[in-house]
């Protein structure tokens, strides 16, 4: 069977987006992949973190995966750190990789800014430490968002490299997969910008551990426009498109059947059927997620499961490896 790998920021408060964009695909997989998800949380160390918070988050995220449907027991979960072989396979790619393929990583341009000395080498390195992740467990699919597509070409030129230094097809090329209609869900409040934890707002996005009352709230106090009717037109009418897209996305329908159904309703009726729509849907995930961090050894115990059988993937693959370049 083909197999996925796809990783997580645990950055806590998942919201909307992170569902429709990446949790609700990954569940499906579980019937057609072997499928390993893991919450990257030496990923998520780039960049600053309060250790008790990155605890916690690395738990909620845990819990969020499992409330939405992914199965412990036949997908592999698990926190990247576990797991020591992705540093070290991070190491040996690093030898691999030419300054040169780094200095194109536009990710790192955009988080590093003017203070690009400043930077810390973690975060320049982040794309070879997701390659390791990748190629560990010699993972055929990654879904990926439009944001790390340059990471994944990047693990590509890496499988090149290594293939070639070594006139072997010992890694395969991982393929990128892009699904669902909605994996771009953008702020309730800015249909121009992307629902995100960072926003100010609360009302900008809907979280995953949102009460029925909430998720109803916010979908009906989301921004509109002055036109009658909707209809699907991302330059023009922004807002709309974002709503019909969560809509259609939700209740797994083409998005341009939905505009089409709702074409001579106002705003307020199509929200109320989207409010219905959303509650029904995550209202079952936020309460089994509450119920799920009520107690903390349950999700230590799926992580503490999820690594031991990851590490025994990763493990023989790193021996192999080692061999390979002579390490051992």
């Amino acid at each position: 069977m083909n197999r996925i790998f796809s990783g997580v920021q645990p950055t806590g408060n998942l919201h909307l987006g992170n569902y429709l964009g990446a949790i609700k695909n990954w569940v499906k997989m579980q019937d057609d992949f072997d499928c390993i998800y893991c919450i990257v949380d030496l990923h998520a160390i780039t960049v600053p973190q309060d250790p008790v918070e990155l605890t916690s988050n690395t738990r909620e995220v845990t819990a969020g995966l499992v409330a939405a449907g992914i199965d412990p027991k036949r997908s592999i979960i698990f926190n990247q750190s576990r797991v020591a072989a992705h540093s070290e396979l991070a190491w040996i790619l690093n030898c691999f990789t030419p300054l040169g393929w780094l200095n194109r990583m536009t990710q790192f341009k955009e988080k590093a800014g003017k203070k690009r000395d400043n930077a810390v080498l973690g975060l320049y390195g982040y794309p070879v430490l997701m390659a390791a992740d990748i190629l560990l467990y010699h993972a055929t699919h990654v879904p990926v968002g439009e944001d790390q597509k340059q990471h994944l070409e990047l693990s590509r030129d890496i499988v090149g490299a290594f293939n070639r230094t070594y006139d072997r097809d010992y890694f395969p090329l991982p393929e990128p997969m892009i699904l669902g209609q909605a994996t771009r869900v953008m702020s309730l409040r800015d249909g121009r910008s992307k629902m995100s934890k960072s926003d100010a707002s609360e009302n900008s996005r809907i979280n995953l551990t949102d009460d029925a009352e909430t998720i109803q709230h916010k979908i009906r106090r989301a921004k509109t426009d002055s036109e009658p009717g909707m209809s699907y037109d991302p330059e023009n009418r922004p807002e709309a498109t974002n709503l019909l897209g969560i809509y259609a996305a939700l209740a797994d329908e083409n998005v341009e059947a939905v505009a089409l159904r709702y074409a001579d309703d106002g705003f307020s009726n199509f929200k109320d059927d989207l409010a219905d729509l959303a509650t029904a849907k995550l209202e079952p995930i936020s309460a089994e997620m509450h119920r799920l961090t009520s107690s903390n050894d349950f999700i230590d115990g799926i992580l503490r499961d999820g690594a031991e059988r990851a590490a025994a993937i990763a493990e023989p693959n790193l021996r192999s490896i080692k061999e390979i370049v002579g390490l051992l």
